[in-house]
């Protein structure tokens, strides 16, 4: 009777030793790279079977002996990529983890919805032009701003990780949910849709962070006084918005009459021209107090402006900056 209890823990011993051996021996049997995705309420049986016909793990039986051995955790739903050989042991701790594959996405600060588009479509995420057409829908912020003609100027500028199904209208959800904790964060209150519109007129403007708060003042004096924004960059947006823009200011497109064209039409346009970042929507709440009414770049290669009180400097400081010298 001893003996053969004995043989027994001996027998099991040897086994629970070859159980180990082969779920800590790493196994690939897919050849570049394997996606396996888990809906929400996939059971660990169908999770095995997946991972053991994508190649991942030798038979669904090797991960649900290491569930057996492990019965407290927890695996989690979601798309996960493998593209090494692991162990059963590292393809069990990576579900418990929740490691899903996530797809980076980075909006930088002024981006246009054009410009996001092509992110998102260069991302491998959605094409273009399905999230243009999702983004002209502007609902996801009619609460904050009811007159916003499309979500340009609400899909706050940041690197994103995405899931790579997501949808072209889950994207927009994310990128407006980012905005409203960030126009929270800023104070921000009044008129939402005329603040971020000075803002992305802001973020086209100038790279200088010192100087954003300088241009907004500058917008507002202007405002203020009844004078045209004249500002070059909703000029090249009504251009892009009519399908003609050819990458440099003509004549013609200063005197397109365009309701995004501050050259043509008094006031602020209808709405952003672009996606402003923290600190021009920081400089569009709180504008410097100042007399400027113009400025222009001062050409030296440093992205910065020569401001002005009156149209007489502001001739001599386009002078220097036709002239590449700076003032």
């Amino acid at each position: 009777m001893k003996r053969a209890l004995l043989f027994l823990v001996v027998l099991l011993a040897i086994a629970a030793a070859a159980i180990g051996f082969t779920l800590g021996r790493p196994f690939q049997g897919f050849q570049t790279e394997s996606f396996v995705e888990f809906p929400k309420g996939t059971g660990s049986m169908e999770m095995a079977r997946r991972l053991a016909d994508a190649g991942v793990i030798p038979t669904r039986w090797h991960l649900l002996a290491a569930r057996a051995l492990r019965p407290n955790q927890r695996w989690q739903a979601g798309e996960y990529r493998f593209h090494k050989a692991a162990t059963v042991w590292e393809v069990a701790d990576r579900l418990r983890r929740g490691d899903v594959y996530l797809v980076e996405l980075r909006i930088p600060e002024g981006y246009n919805l054009y410009d996001v588009g092509a992110a998102i479509e260069q991302a491998g995420l959605v094409k273009a032009k399905d999230f243009l057409t999702e983004a002209q829908r502007p609902a996801l912020i009619r609460d904050l701003a009811p007159q916003a003609p499309s979500l340009e100027g609400f899909i706050f500028p940041s690197t994103y990780h995405v899931p790579r199904k997501i949808t072209a209208e889950a994207l927009c959800r994310l990128f407006t949910d980012q905005f409203r904790k960030e126009w929270k964060a800023a104070g921000g209150g009044g008129n939402v849709l005329a603040t971020v519109t000075l803002a992305s007129l802001v973020e086209k403007e100038t790279g200088a962070g010192e100087e954003r708060p300088v241009v907004a003042s500058v917008y507002q004096n202007r405002l203020q006084k009844g004078m045209k924004l004249d500002a070059d960059p909703t000029t090249i947006y009504a251009a892009m918005l009519e399908g003609v823009w050819r990458g440099t200011i003509y004549r013609s497109d200063l005197q397109r009459v365009h309701p995004y064209n501050t050259y043509a039409v008094a006031g602020l346009p209808p709405g952003p021209i672009a996606n402003p970042g923290r600190a021009a929507i920081a400089a569009a709440l709180k504008p410097a107090t100042t007399e400027f009414l113009y400025f222009v770049a001062k050409g030296d290669g440093t992205r910065r402006h020569n401001f002005s009180k009156n149209y007489a400097d502001h001739q001599r400081a386009v002078i220097a900056w036709r002239k590449g010298k700076g003032t």
